[in-house]
């Protein structure tokens, strides 16, 4: 296993050989670029200083100058994707050694899939900035983010489906450079949101010139002409004025047609150059060995060794490319002309279509899933001292040693432990403000979220069962709905209510139940509440600023634990373990707190 420190210096070693190689091909590029301009300067001026010489000597300056400038061109352009690929290759590794410290601004946040209303991301900042979504997220693909969200949104309560998963995200870990090349190939291209639906409604939608036999015909009739009309000029038979009249009116004919093709480029030309992207992916996960279930499903759902999905796509992404050439009015001429060359590459583009339509969507999932697998199997990776936690079939347990939230900083973060091995089973946690009570909720949340989507987690070890997680811990009032913060709190209790009713099962974290009325009114609701939790059969954890809560534990001495964070003055200072401890709050801190701050506090 590596260590973080070994970590830090593969990713440096990385960055290193892509700035080192960057390098070169810069250099190259330059020296490429003014041999082309050298060629392109001889070529024009030996064409003009030799042009009376006669076509002999005009060929061989076009052969020695002109033709060296076109081949170089191509290379020149592969050199500048080479460039590109290697800045990317760069920033890449340089991103994860800021996120090692815990800088991950460069990553998106996944602000678009805030939602108050959920039933606990939004408590446990899964979204959003400084979020665990931009923590974990290295998705390289639009596909891929709304996936990891999607994932992170809906976890999973299967044992098998959970271990299954962990499986994949371990073969993965090992993978770095497959991983690294998948994140560099899909960040070349990123695509927009929309992609992947307005891709789907492309394939769905009709074919408009394949279906029709005029259409079909007409490519083959305007060549059949042109060879007959050249064959019989070449004879001598008719005039060649002949055939370039004949070209002319087909030229003319073409237009006829060239605003209904336009429309249909200009709507999803460049949304399917973004398959060019997808085909090396795809390519990729082709090349790629897989062991495990899940990445060998993956395989599958891009088909066989005799049609892979990246030639598939390549092929349309060809055939786009050469309708592309039509932008460029002497070769849309001249072929149109010939043999009505943009109807043909239509034709072909729709016969593509509805070859593989119902295969897109499957090549899509692939290439998002790989993603996500990518993403969460680098967050393994960038953390070798996390475990994997073991799933069980026991309705309900939750036990973690030395458990820790994965965004705080692993030289600060005070890490507590967690037992719950029965079913219905609370934990009521009571401190002091600024304790460690509400971050102590948070990394229990985070942790249970994080082992129930298969990763590993902040912990030395843990064991679960993965029951549905539901919080309660910011619940917002609503301006636009007229709706006050305890109405909104109490339609959240409402709805636990209802679920466990219903028989669902949950783990349940709770902080500071009802917020918004007075104590005793408080006092009364928080106690009726928990006792109508223990009649359901549910678990969870609680915490709260009220110690009554804590006499709980005497009625119920074997289904609720009391813990508690204490504040602990020493002489005139106030200072926090944040260790988790047995029993009931001891220390409250509001009215020391307020002394210090010179706010004057009646005795």
């Amino acid at each position: 296993m590596n260590t973080i420190n070994e970590i830090t210096a593969t990713y440096q070693r990385i960055a290193e050989e892509g700035r080192s190689e960057l390098n070169k091909v810069q250099n190259k590029i330059y020296r490429i670029g003014s041999l082309r301009l050298l060629l392109f300067v001889a070529g024009i001026a030996g064409i003009i200083y030799f042009w009376s010489s006669g076509w002999i000597v005009l060929t061989g300056i076009i052969a020695v100058t002109l033709l060296p400038f076109i081949l170089l061109i191509k290379y020149h352009n592969r050199l500048f994707h080479r460039k590109d690929y290697l800045e990317k290759k760069i920033a890449i590794n340089e991103q994860e050694l800021s996120a090692l410290n815990y800088d991950t601004s460069s990553f998106e946040d996944g602000a678009e899939f805030i939602d108050p209303a959920h039933l606990y991301s939004y408590d446990l900042d899964v979204f959003g900035p400084h979020s665990l979504f931009q923590y974990i997220n290295r998705t390289c693909t639009q596909l891929g983010k709304s996936l990891l969200a999607n994932w992170l949104g809906t976890h999973l309560v299967n044992k098998k489906e959970i271990e299954s998963r962990q499986e994949a995200i371990r073969e993965l870990t090992s993978e770095l450079n497959f991983r690294q090349e998948f994140r560099i190939l899909g960040l070349l291209y990123k695509g927009k949101a929309a992609d992947e639906d307005e891709l789907k409604a492309w394939a769905k939608s009709p074919s408009v010139f394949r279906k029709n036999v005029f259409f079909r015909m007409l490519p083959l009739l305007a060549g059949g002409i042109n060879i007959l009309c050249i064959a019989l000029a070449i004879a001598g038979i008719i005039p060649l004025t002949v055939f370039g009249i004949l070209w002319l009116c087909f030229v003319f004919a073409s237009f006829c047609f060239t605003s209904k093709i336009t429309k249909m480029q200009a709507v999803y030309g460049k949304k399917l150059q973004i398959l060019a992207t997808y085909a090396n992916l795809l390519r990729l996960i082709e090349n790629q060995p897989m062991k495990s279930p899940i990445l060998k499903e993956v395989r599958e759902w891009i088909g066989d060794e005799k049609q892979t999905a990246s030639h598939s796509i390549q092929r349309l992404s060809k055939l786009m490319n050469e309708l592309d050439q039509r932008n460029n009015a002497y070769i849309y001429a001249t072929l149109n002309g010939l043999f009505f060359w943009e109807i043909r590459k239509i034709i072909q583009i729709e016969g593509w279509k509805e070859q593989y339509a119902s295969e897109l969507p499957r090549w899509l999932t692939a290439i998002a899933h790989m993603d996500v697998l990518c993403s969460l199997a680098t967050f393994a990776y960038n953390h070798p001292d996390y475990s994997y936690p073991i799933i069980t079939t026991r309705s309900f347990s939750l036990r973690a040693a030395s458990m820790g939230h994965p965004l705080m900083n692993r030289d600060k973060c005070v890490r507590n432990d967690i037992d719950i091995e029965k079913r219905p089973f609370f934990i009521i946690i009571t401190g002091a403000n600024m304790a460690g009570k509400s971050t102590y909720l948070r990394t229990v949340g985070i942790n249970y979220l994080l082992a129930c989507i298969g990763t590993p987690v902040c912990a030395r070890s843990m064991e679960l069962y993965p029951a549905q997680l539901i919080t309660s811990l910011r619940t917002s009032d609503s301006l636009n709905d007229n709706e006050s913060y305890f109405f909104a709190e109490l339609k959240r209790l409402k709805l636990i209510i209802d679920k466990l009713q219903a028989g669902e099962e949950f783990f349940i974290i709770l902080d500071e139940i009802l917020k918004g009325t007075n104590s005793m009114d408080k006092q009364k609701g928080s106690l009726a509440l928990i006792k109508q939790f223990m009649t359901l059969q549910a678990n969870g954890i609680i915490a709260t600023h009220d110690l009554m809560l804590g006499t709980l534990a005497d009625i119920y001495p074997d289904d609720i634990h009391n813990y508690r964070f204490e504040a602990d003055i020493t002489g005139n200072e106030l200072t926090f373990s944040y260790r988790l401890r047995e029993g009931v709050a001891q220390n409250m801190n509001a009215c020391f707190l307020m002394k210090k701050m010179g706010i004057a506090v009646t005795d």
